[in-house]
């Protein structure tokens, strides 16, 4: 009998499809990158997603983020990516957390423990202090860098933390792990093409959905994999 995930299941089977179904996948980030993760593993099946954001929406954010719409702006994007993927999927189990994300708060952002961990936040000391926590507390995870300021979707790849290169963020993020001794040998998706220069400020960063986009279905990509296969690509 045909269902939502029909076309899913006849690609990947059913052993597969029940291991999405009993999956639980947190996604850290709910704007232009997270908020196509979120959608994507909702399509997909994922059984439990829980996301982390305390922004709001607003209007700049419509040109690429999923939560925005005229009709959202000002309300939080948690709130937003939980109805969307309700539409999408009524039997998913959404759970949202309206929290900044600091290592304070890691304790509460994930628990109960999550099967991987997606980080699409922007903030390199926030991810500094997540990476820190996930690596000594042994929890899967993916993280985005830099999709600000590109243009060529064909230059986006995803490979290990310790093999990326051109990018501002990722070199900025493994000077401070290694300040920590944190092992560079993580999965991250990121950019080899050079920043565009004068295009952006320290508040705001011209930015396209086409790169945004890619960056959030290479991530749900290599998580979806990682549940029903344990395939885990760059290493």
């Amino acid at each position: 009998m045909e269902d939502q995930f029909s076309r899913t299941r006849l690609l990947i089977g059913n052993d597969r499809m029940e291991r999405l179904h009993h999956s639980m996948v947190t996604v850290v980030g709910c704007g232009a990158v997270g908020s196509v993760v979120a959608e994507a593993l909702a399509r997909t099946g994922v059984g439990q997603i829980t996301v982390i954001d305390f922004d709001r929406v607003s209007l700049s954010n419509i040109n690429r983020q999923l939560v925005a719409l005229h009709s959202t702006i000002g309300r939080k994007k948690v709130d937003v990516i939980k109805e969307r993927i309700l539409d999408i999927s009524p039997s998913t189990l959404v759970q949202v957390k309206d929290i900044f994300l600091d290592e304070k708060s890691c304790d509460i952002a994930f628990s109960p423990r999550p099967d991987v961990v997606v980080d699409a936040i922007d903030s390199l000391t926030a991810k500094t202090q997540m990476i820190t926590y996930l690596k000594e507390n042994k929890i899967p995870f993916i993280s985005s860098m830099g999709a600000a300021l590109k243009k060529d979707p064909t230059q986006v790849h995803i490979d290990l933390m310790e093999k990326t290169t051109v990018c501002p963020m990722a070199s900025h993020l493994r000077k401070m792990l290694r300040k920590k001794n944190i092992p560079l040998d993580f999965p991250c998706v990121f950019s080899t093409e050079t920043a565009m220069d004068g295009r952006g400020n320290h508040r705001q960063m011209g930015s396209l959905i086409t790169i945004t986009g890619v960056f959030g279905l290479y991530l749900a990509d290599y998580v979806l994999k990682f549940l029903i296969k344990g395939e885990q690509r760059g290493g």
